[in-house]
């Protein structure tokens, strides 16, 4: 898929430069030229020679070079590839980007620069939480940079959280989405995946079931033809989808936070099966058994996404599809619910447990507009997940 296609690859400062090395690897085994360049902090990390050995080409680290300048100067250099690719992409960076500065090699090719970018951010996870990185990272999606990452993990400074680069392969696949030339290349579409956990006490939560496999294979069907995909999901045991960017909440709040962030979109996709209600006031200690008998819990309705998003007046998607999750009277409930959220489309399903849909590894699906319902043969969910991409394609 990446045969003939030529990638500017920006090495950062940071540990995770090391899974550089083997990116160059992967994307050159898949046909592409690789120009590396290699910052300062970079080289702290991983030597020069290890990197333009990989990559087969020479390395740029210079802003003033005068063989450099005479020979691709940093405007020629910034515009000959098809993608520019900075990993891993430190703080530092983000923030050059996000502010316009540009004092060294790196930093002047992306102002430079007229063609797409992407990033794969890493760094200490209170870097990554803190305001001005976050702020940062609003801007540069804003400016049109896409974002591959981070995962949760540890980290080489012995803390937990957000802030791993993607591995080499999940950055590959961001870049095959980024270069495909596909249906819904350009288009950016957000998918909600997953249950959402709503907090009873520190121990216990309420929870919908959902293994977030459908809201999973529906983020690579439309990765796979283009489109750049945020995936926003919930606690889900299906594992998120390679080259997307991959946004994990707990609770209906989050989401809801979450997606109003991601948007505006080409094209929004509510999959989460999102608890209705939550606990008003969640304890922050266990509950525990006593003589007095059950503790009473007030509930309170959670935010109903599908319907927020569907009536915004300002900023709507130009296709929202929801989906309807049913035990009985599928067509009709489903029907009645498109209309009641205002959504474009509802995918409607029976989850009855003698349909063995509900975890499994098939779907049968009702896709319901405004010309009716379109009962789809019982499928894998993969298959659902392909057939409903072609569509919103076709739509959009």
């Amino acid at each position: 898929m990446l045969q003939g296609k030529h990638i500017l690859l920006i090495i950062g400062g940071g540990i995770a430069a090391f899974k550089s090395l083997d990116l160059i690897r992967r994307l050159r085994e898949r046909g592409a030229t690789v120009t590396p360049v290699l910052t300062r902090a970079g080289e702290q990390f991983v030597t020069p020679l290890s990197v333009s050995a990989l990559a087969g080409r020479k390395l740029y680290r210079d802003l003033f070079d005068l063989g450099d300048e005479a020979e691709m100067g940093h405007i020629q250099l910034s515009r000959v590839a098809d993608l520019v690719v900075v990993a891993p992409a430190t703080a530092d960076l983000m923030a050059k980007m996000a502010n316009g500065h540009a004092d060294d090699l790196a930093s002047t090719l992306l102002m430079a620069t007229d063609t797409p970018v992407l990033i794969a951010p890493a760094m200490n996870v209170r870097m990554w939480d803190h305001a001005a990185t976050q702020r940062n990272l609003v801007t540069l999606k804003g400016d049109g940079i896409a974002v591959v990452g981070p995962n949760d993990g540890d980290m080489a400074c012995g803390e937990f959280g957000p802030g791993r680069m993607s591995e080499p392969m999940e950055i590959v696949a961001a870049i095959e989405a980024r270069l495909t030339d596909g249906p819904l290349s350009g288009k950016r579409i957000l998918v909600t995946s997953g249950p959402t956990h709503e907090p009873i006490d520190p121990v216990r939560y309420i929870a919908n079931r959902s293994s977030g496999a459908q809201g999973a294979a529906i983020g690579r069907a439309l990765a796979a033809l283009g489109a750049e995909v945020i995936f926003v999901s919930g606690p889900a045991d299906a594992a998120a989808p390679d080259g997307v960017e991959v946004i994990r909440v707990e609770t209906a709040q989050q989401m809801l936070e979450a997606v109003e962030a991601a948007l505006p979109v080409d094209a929004a996709i509510f999959a989460a099966a999102v608890a209705d209600w939550r606990v008003a006031s969640a304890s922050d200690r266990k509950l525990k058994k006593s003589k007095d008998g059950l503790p009473m819990l007030e509930f309170a309705e959670n935010p109903d996404i599908l319907r927020m998003v569907s009536q915004m007046k300002h900023g709507r998607p130009g296709l929202i599809v929801g989906f309807a999750a049913e035990t009985d009277d599928v067509i009709d409930n489903a029907t009645a619910k498109r209309l009641r959220k205002g959504c474009d489309w509802i995918v409607a399903n029976d989850v009855s447990p003698a349909t063995g849909i509900m975890g499994g590894p098939e779907n049968a699906v009702i896709l319901i507009t405004d010309d009716g319902a379109d009962v789809w043969p019982r499928m894998t969910k993969d298959a659902v997940a392909r057939r409903l991409a072609q569509r919103i394609a076709d739509a959009l």
